[in-house]
């Protein structure tokens, strides 16, 4: 096959990967120029590999050597399989592309290795660093790629990014209780009067709710800090934004008092796209 063609399936599968791990994101990407989309998904599906190896692994010494491959591929010291993994191929392209930095890339890589254990997340401060290195630098690599780099997309994506990372949080807490995993901090736990345990009882306590409604309404106080300072990105770069409109619907109704925030609820891809589709034409996200 041609390098093209090899380029071509490359991207078709990370475009799949995406879309079946990461439908959010991937539905975002239809919002954008095509000529940026390839790139964004490459970042997307990286993400995706990275996020999936605590799903793939029993234990978390192979999960730390697949990290450290990831590692490695990004520093150009990887041993064998770069070549023949799509991900990896379209992600350096992209990295070269629009010389996106593999030190931020690297960070995100390091902060998942904290999901591999069942150690419990200890403080808010170790949270917000756990979202600004994941979710806050995939918001300001994606606006890399839109647009560039700069210190006002750098401040809204670190805020974007706690918004976003903390309504994972709340959104993931049956999965995690299965795991017996704990991301709602137990510093902000035991302040309300809760602990470990009622997390991993994978039902409410009053006092447990308390917690839970604290960081919703921290999650909403940055999402509103990143909405307002969307005026000061570029048009192109708002778009790298654009998953926000998601958080907010999510927050929201997380926010509600009668919601069960152990029951599992799946957004559906109907409501993904048309939220979306919404937010695309205001004038918050337009790129015109």
């Amino acid at each position: 096959m041609s390098e093209s063609g090899d380029g071509d399936a490359a991207a078709a599968f990370c475009a799949e990967l995406v879309r079946s791990h990461d439908f959010d994101r991937y539905a975002a990407t239809l919002f954008v120029d095509p000529p940026c989309r390839r790139s964004l998904l490459a970042l997307y599906a990286f993400n995706t590999e990275i996020v999936r190896v605590r799903d793939q692994v029993s234990q978390p010494l192979p999960g730390e050597i697949r990290l450290q491959w990831w590692t490695d591929t990004l520093a150009g010291t990887a041993h064998g399989g770069v070549e023949g993994n799509p991900v990896a191929a379209e992600l350096l392209r992209a990295v070269q592309q629009h010389a996106l930095p593999v030190a931020a890339l690297s960070q995100l890589i390091e902060s998942h290795l904290f999901d591999l254990y069942n150690d419990p997340m200890p403080t808010m401060a170790a949270l917000e660093a756990h979202a600004a290195d994941t979710d806050g630098a995939l918001f300001a690599l994606a606006a890399r790629i839109l647009d560039q780099g700069s210190e006002p997309v750098d401040h809204l994506a670190r805020h974007a990014g706690l918004a976003q990372g903390f309504a994972r949080v709340i959104a993931r807490l049956p999965l995690d209780a299965s795991r017996r995993q704990c991301f709602v901090p137990v510093e902000l736990l035991e302040k309300n009067g809760s602990g470990e345990a009622d997390a991993y009882a994978g039902r409410e306590t009053p006092a447990l709710r308390l917690a839970l409604n604290e960081l919703i309404a921290e999650a909403l106080r940055h999402l509103d800090i990143a909405q307002r300072l969307l005026g000061e990105l570029t048009p192109a770069a708002r778009r790298a934004m654009l998953p926000l409109a998601l958080t907010r619907r999510d927050l929201d109704r997380m926010a509600q008092s009668e919601t069960d925030l152990f029951a599992p609820h799946e957004r559906s891809r109907l409501a993904t796209l048309w939220t979306l589709w919404r937010a695309s034409r205001t004038k918050a996200f337009r790129q015109s």
